[in-house]
């Protein structure tokens, strides 16, 4: 079904993705759409997490909320969802339980675990299992009538495979490590499976309605130089090249492609060569260093602000944004502005606006 929907009056953010020369750098930022708004926890009221996810009216208001505080200020709405709804649509429980955050009772334990041989051989229907999603961004793109892109998201195979074999977060990753080290082929079966329904979730959120796509690999850091190499890289760049055939095959046009993996901070050269548009930093990266690096690849950077910078004065948040843009080279081309993580729960809504008013007023012609 094609939808029609109204023209975007502000593709700042898409032509910058796309690598052109633009007024201002475009920004936004990961998490915007959570539980720093208070009016998050009107509109969630009592309901669990994934019942908002799964409803697309709560899920499309949640996401429309900042877009709305800061009208003027942002250049995109990012989809209300989460990373585990493709663990769940593969077949395995995951409650989010109030101050611990995603649990999943039966974790994968072994390649002896029946659960095993179930995910590797189940068939899944990626469109009707996530079709809460499509449904939710349809809706949010018509609501949002043209005022911004809206981009959609997926974890990428890594953090999701860590999520299937801790049971949860973890600071210790040993499952993970035991898995891959222990296991490796049967590691990268598993990894396989998630990566070919990344790729037709993706695109089915972009037949649905979304602008740009970014794929999330949250616990990348964990890896060593070597063990990303082997049980990452590969799989975010299957993501890379099978989805803009995939969209092709469903008549669509290609879109800018987002690649953010968090704490992989030696991996950034390889990044950039692995078929994104847009490559995510974190707070870890000099942005001059990391401009060193890109070199004159095509690459556009997206960050990088400390998240707990907003937890500080507003001084010390004016200094980050002009490091930031200084470091960026001015957000004429090549970046979108944007913190190094999500931000956090208990920052004051007014000390992003200022963020955000601070790069206005840094980059303005």
């Amino acid at each position: 079904m094609e939808h029609s929907f109204e023209p975007l009056k502000n593709d700042l953010l898409i032509r910058a993705a796309w690598g052109e020369e633009v007024e201002r750098p475009p920004m936004w930022v990961m998490r915007q759409a959570g539980r720093y708004l208070p009016e998050y926890h009107e509109a969630k009221g009592n309901r669990d997490f994934f019942d908002c996810c799964r409803d697309p009216e709560v899920a499309s208001t949640l996401t429309l909320q900042p877009v709305e505080r800061y009208a003027g200020l942002i250049d995109a709405a990012i989809i209300f969802s989460d990373i585990l709804v493709i663990p769940q649509a593969m077949g395995m429980v995951v409650e989010m339980l109030e101050k611990k955050g995603p649990h999943f009772p039966h974790p994968l334990k072994s390649p002896e675990d029946p659960q095993y041989a179930q995910l590797l051989e189940k068939k899944v229907d990626v469109a009707s299992e996530l079709d809460y999603v499509y449904k939710a961004i349809t809706l949010t793109r018509k609501k949002l009538a043209g005022r911004v892109p809206l981009i959609g998201f997926c974890g990428a195979p890594w953090t999701l495979f860590c999520y299937m074999v801790e049971g949860g977060g973890t600071k210790l990753f040993a499952e993970s490590k035991r898995w891959i080290y222990r296991y490796p082929e049967e590691s990268k079966k598993v990894l396989q499976k998630i990566s070919e329904i990344c790729v037709e979730y993706l695109a089915l959120q972009v037949k649905a309605g979304a602008q740009l796509v970014m794929v999330f690999d949250s616990w990348a850091g964990e890896h060593s130089p070597a063990s990303f190499k082997e049980f990452s890289e590969p799989y975010l760049r299957y993501i890379s090249e099978h989805l803009p055939p995939r969209l092709k095959e469903l008549g669509l046009e290609p879109v800018p492609m987002t690649v953010f993996a968090k704490g992989a901070w030696f991996a950034l050269d390889s990044l950039c060569d692995l078929g994104y548009n847009v490559v995510g930093l974190d707070w870890l990266r000099d942005p001059r260093e990391a401009v060193q690096i890109r070199g004159n690849r095509p690459v556009v950077f997206q960050g990088n602000a400390d998240p707990g910078i907003l937890y500080g004065t507003k001084e010390l948040i004016t200094k980050t944004v002009k490091d930031m843009v200084d470091g960026f080279g001015g957000g004429k081309k090549g970046w979108i502005a944007n913190l190094g993580h999500g931000i956090t729960p208990g920052v004051n809504p007014e000390d992003l606006k200022f963020f955000f008013q601070e790069i206005h007023r840094l980059t303005a012609p």
